[in-house]
């Protein structure tokens, strides 16, 4: 399409003249605009939602039968948000997914520019992820990290298939467009250590210590709280909550997007009206400006897995 000369611009006697010409110069007239782009509150496009470890079990059990790891990088389901139009994320800058890795089976080694995390949900002695080199053990509510650019893998040397939950950064690594992903040249990376710590392992056995030790929390949003890192990774926080059967949580609403998983026990969260209930294994978003709050039916365990520190880092944490 010709473009306009500035003199034709200047000389137009009605606005849309002024508008027809506007168009081949990919220039749009901001007063025109239906919906401002600046508005007084977070507008929350995202919808909250649940997944049941139950369904996922079952579909990944299935796809054990199915899918081999030369067929596929990794075996996993992705808990895609019910947002219109969205084929991916779970929440703006976040993705979460259930794996699982069959008995005998390796997954290969990567690396990859997103950050990127786990939560051990059921694994047998044997099982583990190796991070640059160095076997990391999993066992049942075990977080373990994988951060950008660390080449990392799974084995499971166990007699039982291992499930977990995966969180990554990578709808915000997407957004910005800095992309990469590196296959290890010796397919599987060759493990040169087994660690009896880390500071990409978060056992659970020392989170469960940390918890019984900790102070109730005082805003009333997180019953007993501790953090895994401080924070994590430089995109996400992480954040164990230790909640009290009966104990209803306060109501919380955050610019960060939430996503809970349960390591244990039953109850229900309500999520910007919505009530998901949900037992060992479920995960359930709160997306930005979703206020929420969790109802335990028993005492209960929740990994919170936020991008507070994108929001912190660019000053726009923000509670209601």
């Amino acid at each position: 399409m010709t473009q306009p000369m500035a003199t034709d611009l200047a000389a137009c006697s009605s606005l849309d003249e002024l508008y027809a010409l506007l168009k081949p110069l990919q220039v749009g007239p901001g007063w025109s605009k239906p919906t401002p782009s600046l508005w007084p509150l977070p507008h929350s496009s995202f919808l909250p939602a649940h997944w049941s470890y139950e369904h996922a079990h079952a579909a990944l059990s299935a796809a054990g039968r199915l899918i081999n790891t030369e067929l596929a990088e990794r075996r996993n389901l992705i808990l895609v948000n019910p947002l219109d139009g969205n084929e991916y994320a779970t929440a703006r800058t976040l993705v979460a997914a259930y794996q699982m890795i069959m008995p005998g089976e390796r997954a290969r080694s990567h690396r990859h520019s997103a950050n990127a995390l786990r939560l051990i949900v059921d694994a047998a002695p044997g099982t583990s992820t190796i991070v640059d080199g160095v076997a990391l053990p999993m066992s049942v509510g075990d977080v373990l990290l994988t951060p950008n650019w660390a080449w990392h893998g799974h084995a499971n040397d166990s007699s039982a298939p291992a499930y977990w939950i995966d969180f990554l950064d990578v709808p915000l690594i997407h957004l910005l467009e800095p992309m990469f992903l590196e296959q290890h040249p010796d397919t599987y990376e060759p493990v040169r250590d087994i660690a009896s710590s880390s500071p990409a392992w978060f056992p659970w056995k020392l989170t469960e210590q940390r918890l019984a030790d900790a102070s109730v929390d005082p805003s009333g949003r997180f019953g007993r709280m501790v953090e895994l890192g401080a924070p994590a990774m430089k995109t996400i926080a992480l954040h164990m909550m230790m909640l009290k059967a009966g104990d209803a949580t306060a109501g919380y609403q955050t610019t960060a997007n939430n996503i809970y998983a349960v390591v244990s026990g039953e109850g229900r969260s309500i999520v910007d009206g919505t009530t998901f209930r949900w037992a060992r294994g479920d995960v359930v978003v709160a997306p930005a400006w979703r206020a929420h709050h969790h109802e335990p039916d028993t005492d209960a365990v929740l990994l919170r897995v936020s991008d507070e520190p994108v929001l912190r880092g660019l000053d726009l944490l923000r509670q209601g």
